[in-house]
């Protein structure tokens, strides 16, 4: 019984003992909590508000979703080489500023330019906040894990099940909120990340970048020559198209399936419970039984398979009833999986691929390659759904398009699985070749 006890009590202390890790990945941890609160009480209604409120097109939704995410994703690589040269602390209060003024604007915009703006400055903010978050939690973890604590997978774990307690609470306080309407939903929003940016301001620490005396762009030529963290980066594309679909494709298969949207704010809540009850047992039991490496391999290809179960009934008409939900149930839980298997390990390889240099520029750029993708996906994706309502290929071909995307990415990360370039102790040359 003893025995049996603190096992339980080793898998979940990190959640149990939150105080007593170090101050900087407590204060991070507790953020992500914060932020995600914030960006969920939005970004799971912005597909409604658009294609209900405003009557845009498909392809103009997805096009706004995907320019969303590619601000984001796709100027990570800058904020993170921000990051680098001048610290965490003054990219993590201008990211918050940002991010106040596009949802200020997202809530009172009427047409597509003002959403399109609104949305382009909330994406933009996160990319200047993101990767400065997660290259110093990378850090100070790493320092953990190399002198005997917390593993540094087992902290972006614990990062992810606070993140995803944040978006337990956020749709559902968007969701009472926006009976209401959209701009208080946006306002209230802004507000907690002004919240955000004070309490940063406060207790961040405020040193200088780890690569303050060198040009912004000095390390660029490294990073870019290193081979084998751009096939990672590619392969890990293939997540961040297929979890976005969280906020174009599901809502589009509740409105085939069921004619409304209305369980839209449960299943992100299913989606968050998941992680915050399961994350940290299954990062655990997948380092024990699968290894790193497959971990991944095996998240991307439950993804694949969550797109699949879509794909097969949308070639029927929808089921009547409380059934009719039951293909997005499934595809919600397969990607949570799919990520909570793959994410965690993820952050920890990107970490060891950069040699533990420059961070911020090799986080960023990893999402930066994501964010290219999201954006050409999303747009394809918006476009096929259109023809989503009628039962057979048509409205399935957005969905087989979408399985095939994470199983190419597994095929990449088998690829270097197989060449053992993802295990724990390999370097690549172009990381530990320097860079000045």
């Amino acid at each position: 019984m003893i025995a049996t006890l603190r096992r339980v009590r080793s898998r979940w202390f990190r959640l149990a003992e939150l105080g007593e890790l170090p101050g900087v990945v407590r204060l991070l941890v507790i953020s992500q909590l914060v932020f995600n609160i914030g960006f969920y009480l939005v970004v799971p209604y912005l597909f409604g508000h658009m294609a209900g409120d405003l009557a845009l097109a498909g392809w103009m939704v997805g096009l706004v979703l995907g320019l969303r995410t590619f601000s984001q994703q796709g100027l990570f690589f800058l904020g993170g080489a921000l990051a680098d040269r001048f610290g965490p602390k003054p990219m993590v209060l201008l990211g918050c500023a940002l991010r106040v003024l596009g949802f200020l604007l997202l809530g009172q915009a009427g047409s597509a330019p003002g959403i399109v703006v609104g949305a382009l400055l909330t994406g933009v903010a996160a990319a200047l906040f993101s990767p400065a978050v997660e290259a110093l939690l990378a850090r100070e973890a790493g320092a953990l894990d190399r002198s005997g604590g917390a593993r540094r997978s087992d902290v972006f774990a614990l990062f992810a099940v606070a993140g995803e307690l944040g978006a337990v609470v956020g749709p559902m306080l968007g969701a009472l909120l926006l009976l209401a309407d959209f701009t208080v939903v946006c306002t209230v929003a802004a507000g907690i990340f002004v919240a955000v940016a004070l309490a940063h301001l406060r207790w961040l620490p405020g040193h200088g970048g780890a690569h303050d005396p060198e040009p912004i762009l000095f390390g660029w030529r490294s990073v870019l020559a290193n081979g084998t963290f751009l096939v990672f980066a590619a392969g890990y594309a293939g997540y961040l198209v297929s979890y976005n679909q969280l906020y174009l494709a599901l809502p589009a298969e509740l409105r085939r399936a069921t004619g409304s949207e209305a369980a839209l704010g449960w299943l992100f809540a299913l989606s968050s419970v998941m992680v915050v009850a399961g994350q940290l047992p299954a990062t655990a039991w997948a380092r024990r039984r699968l290894g790193s490496d497959r971990g991944m391999v095996v998240g991307l290809l439950g993804m694949a398979a969550g797109f699949l179960v879509v794909a097969v009934v949308a070639f029927f008409p929808p089921a009547a009833g409380p059934v009719a939900v039951v293909p997005a149930i499934a595809m919600v839980v397969l990607l949570t999986l799919g990520q909570m298997l793959a994410v965690p390990f993820a952050k920890d390889v990107v970490a060891r691929l950069a040699a533990e240099r420059r961070l911020g520029t090799y986080f960023g750029l990893v999402h930066s390659v994501g964010g290219a993708a999201v954006l050409a996906g999303s747009t394809v994706t918006g476009a096929l759904l259109d023809v989503s309502d009628s039962p057979g290929l048509g409205s399935a071909s957005a969905w087989i398009v979408l399985t095939a995307v994470p199983l190419a990415g597994a095929a990449a990360m088998g690829v270097l699985a197989r060449r053992g370039a993802l295990s724990p102790a390999h370097r690549t040359a172009s990381a530990d070749g320097g860079d000045g």
